[in-house]
């Protein structure tokens, strides 16, 4: 059990914090110190023994009073570099577990008891040779030893975990135990496959059977990968094991399921989404990497001009209407929404939402899932909604006319509304409506804005190439044939970025927002084109227009944006 007290004078007792928390009450608390004058113990051990709280939930808040973070190394998976660092004897002396090693910081992160703990740090500073940063993270005492236990000893490196199955049978009765059994190779050798995808920054991991082999593929910055292949005799057991872990029906492998995994990796949680679908060759097995940290950020994060942002700030403070998000699957709209409501969620405000599915738990925020099972769709649930006082009402997706009817409804009864629209531009969200059977009266006065969004690569700023543009490139980006050297930059490929030429991902936003002149022109049933110029009198920016000055100013490429926006129109 770890040490249960504070470390710093400044913060709350243990009992008051709980009680603040809602962990406990106060009658509680007085159980508990009253047992405390007779056994001599910390407060949060008794409180575990009397079952008024358990040890995660006490070590949570704990972490949080101190402004540490804290694991529940149950949920961990072992990072092969972050062990490979520190013997197992030196662990078992200092009583610490190496979580994640990042090379690029040199930083070691590592599970302690008491994080406050110098003398320690400094040892293992030490020994690590003084270059290293290590980065103490709350840990409960018990579970550490555990979890030394558990991971030393045992290969954690794929290639050292496939030898391992080639050279011995695997025991499927093992993986069917969802205990995270370290002796069992299957269970380390899709653990560092998780691993390796997270650190790889993969949104996206996919098992892909053919006649004779397995194909594993990450989509890193959008794109998919192909990372390695293995013999068809390793997949039963792979896909077994993820079944597990996911909650799913092992015997079931006709028909399509849906599950969750919840891991610590990178020193943090993440859930997997996982999806199953039979094919001629077997069941493919796709996961969704779904990282709080990078899903839910500020709107100054977002990576927007100045210009943008202080128009998406307009939009966002505007107190009822309709705001779309609009794009293809995997543009970042959900990374937008939840920016929006994360930059809406106060004290002073109720914000509801229908998703399909939750992808990020938000405190504060009443998160529904529409379910099939319930009979939950977007229609009925935003009427459910509606009698539940919220303020702010955030629905997954408009897709039939009646959800855009009860949208719309909400809206118009002093709601702000926020959700996406699958078009491909953001003035074609008027006609989308229309499509869909909303009348334009009724949208003139009731949308806030739209946004279209698409995600381009970043140039890698280690490698990235100059190089002096084309006739038909300078037309595309709007350079002026003038003399002297006019540069721009393409991708090239270095060990920074695995040979790639681009790292990371940066949002391109088209945002169009709703006034007076533009509800007009909506409500006598303008044509796109007369919408489109009325737009650009009043500097409306396109996604090629944003895409262009992208290039411009060097983020990224010109073939990069011709992968998602047409330029096409431009060479008219």
């Amino acid at each position: 059990m770890a040490d249960m007290s504070p470390k710093q004078p400044a913060t709350l007792r243990i009992g008051e914090l709980l009680v603040e928390k809602g962990v406990v009450s106060h009658d509680q608390i007085r159980i508990a110190l009253t047992e405390q004058k007779k056994q001599k113990e910390h407060l949060g051990k008794i409180l575990v023994r009397l079952g008024f709280a358990t040890e995660a939930v006490i070590l949570d808040v704990l972490g949080g009073a101190l402004g540490q973070q804290s694991v529940d190394l149950e949920k961990v998976v072992a990072d092969n570099e972050a062990i490979k660092l520190l013997p197992k004897e030196a662990a078992r002396r200092f009583r610490v577990l190496p979580l994640t090693y990042d090379m690029n910081r040199n930083r070691l992160s590592v599970a302690m008891a008491d994080t406050f703990n110098v003398v320690v740090l400094d040892q293992l500073a030490a020994l690590l040779g003084g270059d290293v940063e290590i980065v103490p993270v709350l840990a409960i005492d018990t579970e550490i030893d555990k979890a030394i236990e558990r991971f030393y000893g045992y290969e954690l490196s794929v290639d050292g975990i496939l030898q391992e199955i080639e050279t011995g049978e695997i025991d499927y009765a093992s993986l069917e135990r969802d205990s995270g059994e370290y002796s069992q190779p299957v269970v380390r050798l899709v653990n560092a496959l998780l691993g390796d995808a997270v650190k790889r920054g993969a949104s996206d991991i996919h098992f892909e059977p053919e006649e004779g082999f397995l194909r594993f593929r990450y989509r890193i910055d959008g794109v998919l990968r192909q990372t390695r292949s293995l013999h068809k005799n390793y997949w039963p057991a792979i896909a077994v094991r993820l079944k597990v872990m996911s909650g799913m029906d092992i015997a079931e492998m006709r028909a399509p399921q849906d599950g969750r995994i919840s891991l610590s990796l990178m020193g943090h949680p993440i859930d997997f989404r996982v999806s199953t679908l039979p094919t001629v060759h077997g069941e493919n097995i796709v996961l969704r990497i779904l990282d709080r940290q990078k899903g839910i950020v500020a709107l100054d994060q977002l990576g927007l001009e100045d210009d943008v942002l202080n128009t998406l700030r307009l939009m966002v403070a505007r107190p009822e209407g309709i705001l779309l998000v609009t794009g293809p699957t995997g543009s970042g709209k959900t990374t937008t929404l939840y920016s929006v409501l994360n930059h809406l969620n106060t004290e002073d405000v109720n914000i509801m939402t229908l998703e399909d599915p939750v992808e990020y738990p938000m405190s504060r925020i009443r998160q529904t899932a529409i379910s099939d099972n319930v009979r939950v769709d977007f229609a009925n649930g935003i009427r459910a909604i509606l009698r539940q006082d919220p303020d702010i009402i955030l629905i997954g997706e408009i897709r039939d006319e009646e959800t855009a009817t009860m949208a719309f409804r909400a809206a118009m009864t002093g709601h702000q509304v926020f959700s996406t629209l699958h078009t491909n531009s953001a003035l074609g969200a008027v006609s989308r409506l229309i499509d869909i059977g909303i009348r334009p009266e009724i949208m003139a006065g009731n949308i806030i804005g739209v946004i279209a969004q698409r995600l381009v690569r970043k140039l890698c700023p280690q490698c990235k190439e100059a190089y002096e543009p084309s006739d038909l490139e300078r037309k595309l980006l709007n350079i002026k044939l003038t003399p002297g050297p006019q540069v721009i930059y393409r991708a090239k490929g270095c060990v920074h970025c695995d040979n790639q030429g681009y790292k990371g991902r940066t949002a391109l936003m088209e945002l169009l927002r709703f006034d007076r002149d533009i509800d007009e022109a909506i409500a006598r049933a303008a044509t796109l084109k007369e919408l489109n110029a009325l737009a650009q009198s009043k500097n409306f920016k396109t996604l090629a227009d944003v895409a262009i000055r992208r290039v411009n100013e060097g983020i990224t490429s010109i073939d990069e944006i011709s992968r998602v926006v047409d330029l096409t129109e431009r060479l008219a």
